[in-house]
């Protein structure tokens, strides 16, 4: 996915300023930044929520305005922040709603379909929970089942918007290694956004550090965080500290 002097604003403000981007294949990307910075904007335009007023976003050298959105899900499943269902929905039935871009109009489900089904529900560990309510479910389970859902899409490209958020840390390291784990057996490009610099660390490929519409750094988050530019991206003072071969960022003494 390739990203060229995008430009966005709300109404008068400008909040994505000539940003450009190449966001490799079969890596982890996480957009990081403060409150503001124009990440969630990214966010939402790579999810076509938003459109660009300038510039384009293309994935196998097309705009991705000009795809279709049946096409554009077989190629791009996305985890939104908040994600709401209404209903006595089990997790089964919520992780099949993922094949509806490869089901058409009166259609019933295909062996194909419920293959991806099962292949889902088990990379996510949802087996034992398969036939229980989504509502009924702990913070991190619901998050797997969603999860299932993108990956029952099959799509190369999986967006996860703050994907730990609301969860408490057991949940954050379950969620953020399952992540890896798809990224490495099932090889999804992933783009992400996270608040928590030392979990971006550890848990990327690379990293995208901005700040104020535009990229400040970008790469493998072990070389390009430095004291200098997480300080400014974040606008506080933070440390820097290798602790056995990581980086680490802490709040300055």
């Amino acid at each position: 996915m390739e990203i060229k002097h995008l430009f966005f604003a709300y109404g008068k403000n400008l909040v994505i300023k000539d940003l450009n981007l190449d966001i490799k294949k079969n890596k982890i990307t996480t957009l990081l930044g403060a409150n503001g910075c124009g990440k969630s904007t990214l966010f939402k335009l790579i999810s076509r929520a938003e459109k660009p007023k300038m510039g384009q976003i293309t994935l196998d050298g097309k705009n991705i305005k000009n795809i279709d959105i049946k096409e554009y899900a077989k190629k791009v499943a996305i985890v939104r922040q908040k994600n709401h269902i209404t209903g006595d929905i089990k997790v089964e039935e919520l992780v099949a709603y993922g094949r509806n871009p490869y089901i058409g109009f009166m259609q019933r489900a295909k062996e194909e379909d419920e293959k991806k089904i099962e292949e889902a529900i088990e990379v996510c560990g949802l087996e034992k929970i398969r036939k229980s309510q989504v509502n009924a479910l702990s913070g991190g389970q619901v998050q797997r089942a969603w999860i299932a859902m993108a990956i029952a899409q099959d799509s190369e490209i999986l967006l996860l918007d703050e994907p730990t958020t609301y969860l408490d840390i057991k949940y954050q390291i379950e969620i953020l290694k399952l992540v890896q784990e798809l990224n490495k057996n099932l090889n999804k490009t992933i783009i992400m956004v996270l608040h928590d610099i030392n979990q971006s660390i550890k848990y990327s490929d690379e990293v995208v550090g901005m700040y104020q519409g535009q990229i400040l750094f970008k790469g493998d988050p072990r070389k390009v965080i430095e004291e200098d530019k997480i300080s400014k991206i974040y606008d506080t003072k933070l440390r820097v500290v290798e602790f056995e071969e990581e980086k680490l960022v802490l709040a300055s003494e």
